[in-house]
C-alpha cells in the first residue's frame, strides 16, 4: 500500500468486553506498526458510542494531539448476543452509524465490531493465534485510506 504521507489512525475502542478488546487492540496495533502508521486510541463505553466518537474526531483540527489530523479510523468492539433484542439494535445501529460516516463524510473507516453468538466465538475471532481479526481491521482501514488518496480531491 502506498500513502501520500505517514498514515495517522484513530482507533475507537469499546471496552465492554475487556478480554476481547485487549486481543483486538494488540493485533490492530501490531499491524499498523508493520505498515509504519501512527495511531491514537480513545475508548468509549460500548459499540453504540463508536460512531459519535469518530464523528467528533473527524471534526478535529488536531489541536489537542500535536496538530495531527486523523487519516482513517478503526472501530473496535464486540457485541455478544444476549437474552433480549438489544443485540440486534446495537449491531445494526453501530454498523449503520459507521457506514453513514464513511459514505457521507468520505471517511476511511474499518468496522471492527465483532458480532458474535457467544464469548467463545468472539475470542476465536479476536485472538492473534486464531482468526486474528484485529490485523484484518487495520489492513482494511489502511486499504481504504490508500484508495481514497488515489483519487484527486
Amino acid at each position: 500500500m502506498k500513502f501520500n504521507k505517514t498514515p495517522h489512525i484513530l482507533i475507537v475502542e469499546a471496552r465492554f468486553y475487556e478480554e476481547i478488546s485487549n486481543h483486538l487492540l494488540e493485533s490492530t496495533i501490531a499491524e499498523l506498526e508493520k505498515y509504519g502508521a501512527t495511531y491514537e486510541i480513545v475508548t468509549v463505553p460500548g459499540a453504540l458510542e463508536i460512531p459519535a466518537a469518530i464523528r467528533f474526531a473527524s471534526l478535529s483540527r488536531g489541536t489537542k494531539n500535536g496538530g495531527k489530523i486523523f487519516d482513517a479510523f478503526i472501530a473496535l468492539g464486540c457485541v455478544i448476543r444476549g437474552e433480549t433484542t438489544h443485540y440486534e439494535t446495537v449491531c445494526n445501529e453501530s454498523s449503520r452509524g459507521i457506514m453513514d460516516l464513511s459514505i457521507n463524510r468520505a471517511l476511511p473507516i474499518a468496522n471492527g465490531i465483532l458480532t458474535c453468538e457467544n464469548k467463545e466465538q468472539a475470542l476465536d475471532r479476536a485472538r492473534k493465534d486464531k482468526k486474528d481479526k484485529g490485523s484484518s481491521f487495520a489492513r482494511a482501514a489502511l486499504q481504504m485510506l490508500a484508495l481514497k488518496q488515489s483519487f484527486v480531491y
